[in-house]
């Protein structure tokens, strides 16, 4: 028989958790499975449950958005179970690169018949990050984020970062790719593993869940009176053309900066620089549609 456990963060997406679970567990329930609800009370709380669900045996359903489907994935991980995501956050970036459907009824379908798939995590400090790990303005604007929760999420994913820029100066950056050193002069530098962040920005188009690579984009010293233009480029991925943006593939980078920066993974600050970030090929088992072939070179 199949097993769920639903972790449900109480305040994701404004407290409509579990609202977004009531119809997909009922399917659920139709169906013949076993369903149990458990609720967090912190990250460590989340991870305790979701180690102790899939140690049992159960798909450990993430009910919420980013940071909780993060804290999931790391007891999953450690636990060598299968995850399962209803999107129920301000951003769902992870959801929607994994193509998870947000109807009741095609969620419960896609629990039900589709096999647990492998996709590449980071981990950052001991921290299992299925999205991305990002630190310099951007990390600066989640701050602003998640301080300001009474802000529809569309509105402040665009207005964060336009008053991260006013407190903002640039950082001088040390950055090891596979062993390759570099320092420069820059605003933010992003480890991409699913590229997307920010409701729905590519902001690293070049990543891929599942391809044994992690990207690395840098955001060098331009003009921060552009941003609004390098966020509208980002919507369409063009932002890579840029003159002060770069991008490289590896599988471990460490960074480091000139002064405290904060470091961030999925929506949430995990720390501050310096920081070492590890790619884990096909550590997490997810539960998500097969993705779209991609074109052969």
């Amino acid at each position: 028989m199949a097993d769920y456990t639903a972790l449900l963060n109480p305040i994701s997406g404004g407290g409509r958790a579990a609202a977004s679970w009531a119809p997909v567990a009922r399917r659920l329930r139709e169906a013949g499975a076993a369903v149990r609800v458990e609720r967090t009370r912190s990250r460590e709380h989340a991870v305790e449950l979701a180690a102790a669900a899939a140690a049992d045996g159960s798909t450990v359903v993430a009910v919420g958005g980013d940071g909780l489907v993060r804290d999931a994935a790391c007891g999953v991980v450690a636990a060598g179970g299968a995850l399962a995501v209803v999107p129920a956050g301000r951003g769902n970036d992870l959801a929607r690169t994994l193509g998870i459907p947000d109807d009741p009824g095609a969620l419960a379908e896609l629990l039900l018949t589709t096999p647990p798939r492998a996709i590449d995590v980071l981990e950052v400090n001991g921290v299992i990050v299925p999205g991305n790990v990002y630190a310099g303005i951007d990390a600066v604007a989640t701050a602003m984020i998640n301080s300001s929760r009474w802000i529809p999420g569309p509105l402040l994913y665009r207005l964060a970062p336009v008053r991260a820029v006013l407190s903002w100066r640039p950082v001088r950056y040390t950055l090891t790719v596979d062993g390759r050193t570099r320092t420069m002069r820059g605003q933010t530098v992003v480890v991409g593993n699913s590229g997307a962040y920010g409701h729905g920005l590519r902001i690293v188009p070049p990543a891929r869940l599942d391809d044994g690579l992690l990207d690395v984009l840098v955001v060098g010293d331009g003009p921060l009176r552009k941003i609004v233009s390098f966020m509208r480029e980002a919507k369409a991925g063009t932002h890579l053309r840029r003159p002060e943006v770069g991008h490289e593939t590896g599988r471990e980078i460490t960074l480091s900066a000139d002064r405290p920066v904060p470091l961030c993974a999925d929506g949430d600050q995990i720390g501050t620089l310096p920081a070492t970030v590890r790619l884990l090929p096909a550590a997490l088992r997810v539960i998500a549609p097969e993705p779209p072939a991609q074109p052969s070179t």
